[in-house]
């Protein structure tokens, strides 16, 4: 399917790697102009370096800032002026129980999961009303409703991205500007695969045995019973953040091998 992203300009926070990765993989094979962020230039560059590898003629560049810093965005307003398409996919959790939880960790999680996608939607959204065209992607995570014990401050800006989402898609009425909100499963990135190579070496097992007693024990209402690949994620991004997706606006996608139950 054609998704008429050719020379789309797109900005994905968050980016060098994981999910974020994989959209702007995808993105590049699409014809986009890509734009990746990272905390550090080292990270920033390697990206850029197996993005080049993987689709040589694309357009793609990066820009430094660690949203933990509420700074961060005047890197974001020096070094892009306006952007097609914005994914909000910036994030970081804490597996702690609640008691546990320091309000510093609190303070950290909402900074970057949540006021960072603030921050760049209140600057990209304004210039893309102005030109009557534009996608804003906030990426949630299954865990907003599951709310698993150990990451409740997690899932609690996993839970405000979707009313942020559904809030800014009302200011788009009448408008070819949509917003929408993408709700992930458990999914084989980075950090899901030291997970598993912990556990397995921890536990004196293989990692396929881990990661399939995850499923069973832990996340048992999963239906797809495995961890969705980045690439998995990434393609309904790419649709939603397309043309073709104009009838969509205001929802949130579920994207989580149907482990949240219900038909909504």
């Amino acid at each position: 399917m054609e998704l008429q992203l050719a020379n789309k300009s797109v900005f994905i926070s968050g980016s060098t790697s994981g999910i974020g990765f994989a959209m702007a993989e995808g993105f590049m094979l699409e014809g986009a102009k890509v734009i990746i962020n990272g905390r550090s230039e080292d990270t920033v560059q390697e990206a850029i370096k197996k993005l080049n590898i993987i689709a040589p003629e694309a357009s793609v560049s990066g820009v430094v800032a660690d949203f933990r810093d509420a700074k961060a965005i005047h890197e974001i307003h020096k070094n892009i002026d306006k952007v097609d398409i914005l994914i909000n996919n910036v994030g970081i959790f804490a597996s702690k129980l609640f008691e546990e939880t320091l309000d510093t960790e609190w303070q950290e999680m909402f900074q970057v999961n949540v006021l960072s996608a603030v921050q760049l939607s209140r600057y990209f959204l304004p210039k893309m009303l102005a030109q009557n065209w534009g996608r804003i992607l906030f990426i949630s995570s299954e865990c907003a409703q599951l709310v698993p014990e150990d990451l409740i401050a997690y899932s609690t800006t996993k839970a405000a991205l979707l009313s942020l989402s559904r809030g800014l898609a009302q200011t788009t009425k009448g408008t070819q500007v949509t917003v929408n909100a993408l709700v992930p499963g458990s999914t084989l990135t980075e950090g899901a695969v030291t997970f598993l190579k912990d556990q397995a070496i921890q536990e004196d097992r293989s990692e396929d045995a881990v990661a399939e007693d995850f499923f069973k024990k832990t996340r048992t209402s999963s239906l797809l019973q495995r961890f969705a690949q980045p690439k998995e994620i990434a393609d309904m991004a790419l649709f939603l953040a397309s043309p073709l997706s104009a009838a969509t606006n205001g929802a949130a996608i579920k994207v989580d091998g149907g482990s949240v139950p219900g038909i909504l």
